[in-house]
């Protein structure tokens, strides 16, 4: 499997979790964690609702998860795929852990911390720098979105 197969392959990972977070009634956001080898460390999405925790972001449930796995806050050989683009808590966590790739799904114009409002992932006055790839299956990303809100009018 090539990166981009790769990338798709886990991007649709990404998106059934954020499938399940529509129905629990979170923001559609899905995350997975893959590490070096390209096995799965970790999976999960948005459950800021259920839990009641402002931090409960599926990207950094996903990074608590993985250094638990691996024993180490350094996180870079890790791949970490998303729905939508990151927050600034969420850009900061990954900076934070050292991670080594960050692939997403749709921009978000209103909250983006990679590139749409800040580009935390690659400021060059940070000490560690992230790997970006934008864009992958955007629109199905995007659409998932659109319905969740729709669904809330």
């Amino acid at each position: 499997m090539n990166s981009e197969e790769r990338d798709i392959f886990f991007m649709r990972v990404a998106l059934e979790e954020a499938v399940l977070a529509f129905s629990e009634k979170e923001v559609p956001v899905g995350a997975v964690l893959i590490g070096g080898s390209g096995c799965l460390l970790s999976k999960a999405h948005n459950k800021r609702e259920s839990l009641q925790d402002p931090t409960a972001h599926a990207e950094v449930i996903v990074l608590r998860e993985a250094s638990k796995i691996l024993n180490t806050w350094r996180l870079s050989e890790g791949i970490l795929y998303v729905t939508k683009e990151p927050c600034i808590m969420c850009a900061g966590a990954m900076v934070n852990a050292r991670l080594g790739r960050l692939v997403y799904g749709c921009s978000d114009p209103k909250g983006g911390a990679v590139g749409s409002l800040y580009a935390i992932l690659g400021d060059p006055r940070l000490n560690h720098h992230v790997e970006v790839v934008p864009r992958i299956l955007e629109d199905e990303c995007s659409e998932l979105l659109k319905r969740f809100f729709k669904s809330l009018r």
